[in-house]
């Protein structure tokens, strides 16, 4: 858990530009009507530098990265928590199980820190806020169940975004270190998790889409999550759900492969000098 704490808050900073732009592509309906002032990761980084300036780049990150060190250790120490009990009796664990521990792990942190993080994220990154002043804002209009707006969307996007990124990268760990028979190097590590973020970014990003829209200032016009699939799909098509992608790979690829590489390099240092860290 200690390794993935500080693996959370390296990652966070370290590519949340491509975050800002995606969430606010995502929040930028199709509908009619509708005018973007950019449709894209470059474009959007370049219409927010010379209007607002580069540091507004980094607006929303305060929560995330208050919310990514917790988030990680839950994600990292609860994930290998889960995949020791599915183990076998020969100590093998399948893919599918590997999926059932991010799964789990991705479930339990969104519940307990993704969603709160994620609704002030998207509200002070759309309403041109600073944090506490979002913050404020979103408890006086709302209560503090406010802070728990769109939980189901964010807990089935991080559930299968976890469980999608362990499986990749566990089966992969297994494969280029012949089964544990060889360490891990750091650039393994690194394009290990680049790989499983590309991979988890491709299979769940309508969930993110989805999040996105019920943590925002437009969320009451949604009756619920599975609502908010439909109206996305019926009134902007099956493409609006892909709206963001790129900026959302820019972020999750290079950010998965900083986070892995991290804990994997961490974690080995911590088990190598302090043993109370061994599994």
């Amino acid at each position: 858990m200690t390794a993935g704490c500080i693996a959370g808050s390296i990652e966070a900073t370290a590519v949340w530009p491509m975050e800002f732009i995606k969430t606010q592509l995502q929040l930028q309906s199709k509908t009619k009507g509708a005018k973007l002032p950019y449709n894209g990761m470059v474009s959007g980084l370049s219409y927010t530098v010379r209007t607002t300036g580069f540091l507004s780049l980094y607006r929303g990150l305060t929560p995330t990265l208050i919310g990514s060190i917790p988030k990680a250790g839950i994600r990292f120490g609860l994930n290998s928590v889960i995949k020791e009990s599915l183990r076998d009796k020969e100590g093998k664990i399948s893919p599918a199980s590997n999926f059932l521990a991010g799964l789990g792990a991705g479930v339990a942190e969104a519940l307990a820190i993704v969603a709160p993080v994620e609704t002030v994220k998207t509200k002070v990154i759309e309403l041109n806020m600073p944090f506490l002043t979002g913050l404020k804002h979103i408890v006086s209009t709302q209560g503090l169940g406010g802070l728990y707006q769109g939980a189901v969307a964010t807990a089935l996007k991080q559930g299968s975004n976890q469980g999608l990124r362990f499986m990749w990268f566990n089966e992969y760990k297994q494969i280029v270190t012949g089964d544990g028979e060889r360490p891990l190097t750091p650039f393994m590590g690194l394009i290990g998790g680049m790989s499983a973020g590309c991979f988890s970014t491709l299979g769940n990003n309508p969930f993110d889409v989805v999040k996105t829209r019920m943590q925002g200032t437009q969320a009451a016009k949604y009756a619920s999550t599975l609502d908010c699939f439909k109206q996305v799909v019926s009134k902007e098509g099956i493409g609006a759900l892909y709206v963001g992608i790129v900026p959302r790979l820019g972020r999750v690829v290079p950010g998965q492969g900083i986070i892995f590489m991290s804990f994997e390099t961490i974690q080995s240092n911590l088990e190598a000098t302090f043993p109370v860290f061994c599994s």
